[in-house]
């Protein structure tokens, strides 16, 4: 396996970089709003466009993953989302700041694409779950982006342009890479791999059960700051641990995650993941302060911590079929199944901006009045992975 951690390294500073833009950008969306003079409407409709633009980036890495290599995507969208930040954030018009928007949204999609593709290819040659340790990766970086903001706050816009750095340097990581150099006789294999006989039906379950979780994700990092703010008398200085105490329990379980799987099996961690969940909103709709509405935000963050990391990796088991089982298998039929499996993700990762969507308009919508209803929706929802997680164990999976 020792060839093995260069690549796993990339990957995780790869997610890592992602999660660290994500938060950085959206945490200093007030002082977007001032800066260009964006009223709430204007800026909803702007996300929007980002979140169809990245759904169009993934489905870009989709087409293209039949006959390319994930590295190389990686690679492309780690620069496109530079190029985006970098415009973003030095526009002198707003027409170059929505274009900014616009290509950081679409590099967006690729990178979250590229890098579970990547993942879930080192979790088949490992041979053991590593897709938690990853996603952690992504939620740390996720972390460190809105730490940075705080300790930043003073910087004006164009000099948050200098965090480009960050996504052209992971660009130039060694990333694990396919090896497209079959003989032409077998290359059919390759070109056919995205139109082979994938079993969609189990797959799709699976897709239900991350936009139940993105659902609830996104919620809680758009609107729990402002349920705290609209729900209690909470200092505005406190407001931000709604996100804050999430992302970070929900860190930390990814990063043990691994060991989690291993000994429990999915199922049983999906099951009881999706009960703590619902009891953990149940505690934030109901709960009487603000203090016990972060602890309840907090074990959600624990709760649902492994749901997508576990349904990339059993989208792509479902999806590999059956192989023969060995990590390190080779030749045509091996390059046939990374194909399939990658372009299978990319469309897989649909679900995520599915989910979003949901957790973002949903949640918003049926709380215009109390926050406390719109929270009440995901608590319902998030039960649906209890019965949805026997679909996660897929072929050769264990429960």
């Amino acid at each position: 396996m020792a060839d093995l951690r260069r690549p796993r390294r990339a990957v995780a500073a790869a997610f890592a970089t992602q999660g660290m833009l994500l938060l950085s950008l959206t945490t200093r969306l007030p002082e977007l709003q001032d800066r260009w003079h964006v009223g709430d409407v204007a800026l909803s409709l702007l996300l929007l466009g980002m979140i169809l633009l990245a759904g169009a980036g993934s489905v870009t890495a989709e087409a293209l993953a039949r006959r390319r290599d994930s590295a190389l995507l990686l690679r492309a969208g780690l620069l496109v989302v530079a190029v985006g930040v970098a415009l973003l954030c030095v526009a002198p018009v707003v027409g170059l700041f929505v274009t900014g928007v616009a290509a950081y949204g679409f590099g967006l999609g690729v990178v979250d694409a590229a890098t579970n593709m990547q993942a879930v290819a080192l979790e088949h040659r490992y041979g053991r779950p590593i897709l938690p340790s990853f996603h952690g990766a992504w939620t740390l970086g996720g972390v460190l982006g809105a730490a940075l903001t705080l300790a930043t706050s003073g910087v004006p816009v164009p000099g948050v342009a200098v965090l480009a750095v960050v996504p052209l340097a992971a660009s130039t990581a060694g990333f694990l890479r396919r090896d497209h150099g079959v003989p032409a006789p077998e290359s059919r294999l390759v070109d056919d791999a995205g139109a082979a006989d994938v079993p969609w039906r189990p797959i799709l379950l699976v897709g239900i059960a991350m936009v139940c979780f993105y659902m609830v994700d996104t919620a809680v990092q758009t609107w729990g700051p402002l349920f705290l703010d609209h729900t209690f008398p909470t200092p505005s200085r406190y407001v931000a641990l709604a996100a804050l105490c999430y992302l970070l329990a929900s860190g930390a379980v990814r990063l043990a995650g691994d060991g989690l799987v291993a000994r429990f099996g999915p199922v049983a961690v999906l099951r009881a993941g999706a009960v703590v969940g619902a009891a953990a909103l149940a505690v934030v709709v109901f709960s009487p302060s603000w203090p016990l509405a972060v602890v309840g935000f907090a074990v959600l963050g624990a709760g649902v911590a492994v749901v997508a990391p576990l349904s990339f990796s059993a989208a792509a088991r479902i999806a590999g079929g059956d192989d023969d089982g060995s990590p390190t298998a080779a030749g045509a039929a091996q390059v046939a199944r990374q194909a399939r499996v990658d372009a299978v993700i990319a469309r897989f990762n649909q679900f995520n901006y599915v989910g979003a969507l949901l957790g973002s308009v949903l949640t918003g919508l049926v709380g215009a009045d109390s926050l406390r209803v719109g929270f009440a929706v995901p608590m319902v929802l998030v039960l649906a992975i209890v019965p949805l997680a026997p679909a996660f164990v897929g072929r050769g999976g264990h429960r």
